[in-house]
């Protein structure tokens, strides 16, 4: 946690220079880097230079915060409401919505597939008290899973089959993989992590769905290419992304509503693309 925080504080202070010749800064999650979903804003994108600052949510929307960036996306709407006030935020725009699966090793010591809830998952596996490694970094990932230890009414922490990676969605997954353990995962990163025998045992629960907002920062002054950039996402982005598909058929990405809101995200206003 302390590495990542000191790689996203190097890449910001590479960015001191202001004025509409630097490029649009643009914060988001490793989950968005490490599904590929980042790939189409290479691949795509034809405006002002893109400056990328990958962390996890609650480092992203620190910085945005502190008006260090220009436009987010994170997938954490506890900690979204906490740093992002009404005073900080242009446009809050729905994005798409993944999903999260409990993954564990195809034997599920645990007995996870048989859940009635993600919150049973979890309670499985601390009564069983097989591995179970967690990010521990702040992350969108890292708040959904202490949202469902929560709701399973348990206290990981401190017990020795709870293990915190303090690192990214791959390095989490991977550890859990040597370990033969279970981790919280969101399925299109899953796909995209290479040689790994874990499985998606547990996603049949509304509690596993995982929002993505598009959030344009009050700046001033705006950078210049903002907007457009949030169109092009609304639309370009959006569309490749939920046109993907998942190896059993299913799309990794979901159309969230199109509307966004103004300075507050609990106030309706005129969408991005108007």
């Amino acid at each position: 946690m302390r590495r990542a925080g000191a790689l996203l504080a190097g890449a910001l202070s590479l960015m001191g220079c202001h004025g509409p010749e630097r490029g649009l800064r643009f914060g988001t999650t490793t989950t968005v880097e490490q599904s590929g979903a980042l790939t189409v804003v290479d691949s795509l994108w034809r405006g002002a230079p893109i400056q990328k600052v990958i962390g996890g949510s609650g480092q992203i929307l620190r910085a945005a915060a502190a008006g260090d960036l220009d436009v987010v996306i994170t997938h954490a709407p506890a900690l979204e409401a906490k740093w992002l006030g009404a005073d900080r935020v242009a446009l809050r725009c729905p994005f798409v919505a993944s999903r999260f699966a409990v993954v564990g090793p195809a034997s599920d010591p645990a007995g996870v597939a048989r859940a009635t809830s993600a919150a049973d998952a979890m309670r499985r596996i601390a009564q069983r008290q097989v591995v179970f490694v967690s990010r521990g970094d702040s992350s969108g990932t890292h708040m959904k899973e202490l949202a469902l230890w929560q709701r399973a009414g348990i206290r990981p922490h401190g017990a020795p089959w709870y293990v915190e990676s303090g690192s990214g969605q791959a390095a989490t997954l991977t550890i859990a993989d040597e370990r033969r353990g279970y981790a919280l995962a969101d399925l299109p990163t899953l796909v995209h992590v290479q040689d790994l025998r874990l499985r998606p045992l547990f996603t049949a629960d509304p509690d596993l769905a995982n929002p993505y907002t598009l959030y344009l920062i009050r700046r001033n002054p705006e950078h210049p290419a903002a907007r457009q950039f949030v169109t092009w996402a609304l639309s370009t982005w959006r569309d490749h992304l939920t046109a993907e598909k998942l190896l059993d058929g299913s799309s990794p990405f979901t159309r969230r509503a199109d509307t966004c809101g103004g300075n507050s995200p609990k106030k309706a206003a005129a969408g991005a693309r108007r």
